[in-house]
C-alpha cells in the first residue's frame, strides 16, 4: 500500500522531482485522462452535508460508504461549526438541497493541543491580529455538542431536525455518537 508520506517514485522506481503541487498536478492528468463525465449536478443525492476536520487520516467517503455526489462536504480545522461553516450549510441546504448535517470531530484533534493564545503569537509574528478565532477545545465530546448547537440554532438554516454529531476514533475507524443533551 501506498499513502502520501511515500517517497513518489517515477519510471522504472526512480524519484521524481518537483513540488508536491507538480506530483499533485501530475496525478490529476492521469485522471482526467480517463475522465467521464458523470452527467450529476452539484446536488448531493443523499441530501446531506457532512462538516468534517480537515485532518488527512479522515478519509469520510470511505469511513461512510460514501460515492461521489452521496453528499457536501464541509471541511475545516476541527470540523467546527463556524461562520463561514453556517454560510455553507445554508447554501447547501437552500440552493441545494440538503436536509440532514452530520457533523464529525475526531480523537487526537490538533485543537486540543492550541489555545486563543496562538492568535496572541500571530499577532506578535505578523503584526496583526486575525479576526478568526482558533476554537481549540479540550473535550472533544464537549466541542461536538457545541457545533451541533450551532446548527440547530441558526436562523439562516431551514432543516435542523436532523442534526447528528460524531467522533471518528484515528486508531479504530469507528464513529462513535455524540448526545447533544
Amino acid at each position: 500500500m501506498t499513502t502520501s508520506a511515500s517517497v513518489p517514485a517515477g519510471p522504472e522506481g526512480a524519484i521524481s522531482s518537483g513540488t508536491v503541487t507538480d506530483r499533485l498536478i501530475e496525478a490529476n492528468a492521469r485522471y482526467a485522462a480517463a475522465f467521464t463525465d458523470p452527467g450529476m449536478d452539484a446536488r448531493p443525492v443523499l441530501r446531506v452535508a457532512v462538516v468534517a476536520c480537515m485532518d488527512a487520516r479522515l478519509d469520510l467517503h470511505d469511513a461512510l460508504g460514501l460515492d461521489l455526489g452521496d453528499c457536501h462536504t464541509i471541511r475545516n480545522a476541527g470540523g467546527v461549526v463556524t461562520d463561514d461553516v453556517i454560510r455553507s450549510l445554508t447554501i447547501s441546504q437552500r440552493a441545494l438541497g440538503t436536509r440532514s448535517v452530520v457533523l464529525i470531530h475526531h480523537t487526537g484533534c490538533g485543537l486540543e493541543t492550541l489555545t486563543e493564545e496562538f492568535r496572541h503569537d500571530l499577532e506578535m509574528e505578523v503584526g496583526q491580529r486575525p479576526a478568526w478565532a482558533v476554537e481549540a477545545f479540550r473535550d472533544v465530546d464537549q466541542d461536538v455538542r457545541q457545533s451541533m448547537q450551532r446548527v440547530r440554532t441558526s436562523p439562516f438554516l431551514l432543516h435542523t431536525d436532523d442534526v447528528r454529531g460524531f467522533v471518528f476514533d484515528v486508531k479504530t475507524g469507528r464513529l462513535r455518537e455524540i448526545d447533544p443533551a
